[in-house]
């Protein structure tokens, strides 16, 4: 921002006439406000760069008048829809959803994970770290990122298939979870 021209003065000055040329622009009170306001910021961000003082104005009422033309763009290209307007359009799927997921014994599994597979899968599949980023964080190679990511998960499925079993109706060992076989990160 300008150390040379008051803020607070130059929005007092200009936010009434800014205001009614977005208003009669947008045709609603809300959208201009939000046109006049992101105009003051462009103003604090770009402001500097006016060399001439004098043209103050005109660069307001020019940023206002691009701003007013992008967002219009943006609508015409990405339009709004109520969604009780295009239900009839949305595809017909279901959420498969799992008969139940029990993170406390996922998290026992994942305690019971081998150290050397747990850090990669943790951070792969629990915080969403790409490979290479893990390999940066572990200081590892590539290639042994995804061999400990393959090698965790397929330790996670035989401790879950084995939850599974024992939870299964026809187990003599009884417990009240039923979590998840396949814990797999969507790709």
């Amino acid at each position: 921002m300008r150390g040379d021209l008051d803020f607070e003065r130059l929005v007092e000055a200009h936010h009434g006439p800014l205001y009614r040329f977005a208003l009669s622009l947008t045709r609603n009170e809300n959208d201009a406000a939000d046109l006049v306001q992101q105009t003051f910021y462009l103003w604090g961000a770009k402001g500097h760069q006016l060399v001439d003082l004098t043209r103050v104005k005109t660069w307001l009422f020019t940023t206002l008048h691009r701003e007013f033309l992008s967002r219009r763009r943006r609508l015409v290209r990405f339009p709004h829809h109520e969604l009780g307007e295009v239900e009839s359009e949305l595809p017909d799927a279901p959420a498969a959803l799992p008969d139940r997921l029990d993170w406390d014994v996922l998290g026992e599994c994942l305690e019971r994970l081998d150290p050397l597979f747990r850090g990669p899968v943790a951070l792969f599949y629990l915080e969403d770290y790409a490979y290479n980023q893990i390999a940066e964080i572990l200081e590892v190679p590539l290639g042994t990122v995804k061999s400990r990511i393959a090698r965790g998960i397929a330790q996670l499925q035989r401790m879950l298939g084995q939850t599974d079993q024992r939870n299964s109706p026809n187990s003599s060992v009884s417990s009240p979870v039923n979590p998840v076989a396949a814990h797999t990160k969507p790709s």
